[in-house]
Formats: C-alpha cells, structure tokens, sequence
C-alpha cells in the first residue's frame, strides 16, 4: 500500500464513524456481501467511487496512487503481478535468446 493512500482500517474506521460498514455499501450497491471489500486492497473503480461517496469525498483523495494528477486513472496497475498473469501465455523463453 503505498503511503499516500488511506489505510484499509482508516477507511473502515470512517465508515463505522458514518454508520456504515463495507458489508452494508455492498448489499445496497446491488453486489455481493464483500464486494466493496475489495478496493480496500486493489484497484476496483466501481467500489472506490460506493466507499468514496459514502464518506463525502473522492476516489483520488482515498488512494492518490491510482489516480494521475490529473484525476485520471492511472494504467496498468499490477499488471505484472502473477495473479492478473494470463494463464496461456504463449510467449517461451529459451537460454542464448533462441
């Protein structure tokens, strides 16, 4: 998480301070139970906007490591990281560049 960003338990500690928690944003957003969850820990606009408006601010001021300065999205975040990894990689890789 990088240190810019609220932390996951400042982020519950404000929902809980407006009487709300991240299971309630979930069911009335229409998803699943934990859903919503998951913004806490990766990039998931739909629930970052839910938590952002419950807490009357903005996806950008929650996670800055995700937007662009100009409030864009920023591109590409853990696209490398092994589980976004496509599973039928063609690419093969031999020793001496063969």
């Amino acid at each position: 998480m990088p240190s810019n960003d609220w932390h996951p338990a400042d982020i519950v500690s404000e929902l809980k301070k407006s009487n709300t928690s991240l299971r309630r944003l979930s069911l009335e957003s229409g998803s699943g139970p934990y859903a919503v969850q998951q913004a806490l820990h990766r990039p998931y606009k739909k629930s970052e906007k839910i938590i952002a408006d419950a807490l009357s601010t903005t996806p950008q001021k929650i996670w800055p490591s995700r937007y662009n300065e100009d409030g864009t999205r920023r591109k590409g975040l853990y696209a490398k990281s092994p589980e976004n990894k496509r599973q039928n990689d063609d690419t093969v890789c031999t020793e001496g560049g063969e």
